[in-house]
């Protein structure tokens, strides 16, 4: 089974989805959740295929069948905007130390923090979670 890489990106609004050089094409969708965009993609690259094929072109067996899954890579603004319906950016900035203003910045896509700055993101959702599972 192939892995396809899925690009997932906040702007205007919406989630963006785009694949990477695994698929031949530009193969993209938008949708205003995480979960639609996730199910929007995965359409459009089987709608892509099927098109591939009724031009003629040349897919990769792997492809035409279906033997693949996905691995989703979130931009830093796709992934704070994926845990709004868990947990607010407030609770985000006392979790990583992080300014409130500067992770809506993040997340509204206007900025792009620097790997360490994501790390420490991560960090703190993975310590919110943590304190989730300890609830008993």
């Amino acid at each position: 089974m192939v892995t396809i890489k899925v690009n997932i990106g906040w702007c205007n609004k919406n989630y963006a989805a785009s694949v990477d050089e695994q698929v031949p094409g530009a193969v993209v969708a938008t949708n205003k959740t995480f979960e639609g965009v996730k199910q929007a993609i995965a359409e459009a690259v089987a709608f892509h295929v099927e098109g591939m094929q009724a031009d003629g072109d040349e897919v990769a067996a792997w492809l035409a069948d279906g033997d693949y899954q996905f691995e989703w890579i979130l931009e830093t603004s796709a992934l704070l905007r994926s845990c709004e319906k868990y947990t607010s950016i407030a609770a985000i900035s006392r979790a990583t130390g992080i300014n409130e203003q500067l992770l809506s910045h993040y997340a509204n896509g206007i900025k792009t923090p620097r790997r360490q700055q994501r790390e420490r993101i991560v960090e703190g959702l993975h310590k919110i979670g943590r304190e989730f599972l300890s609830v008993v």
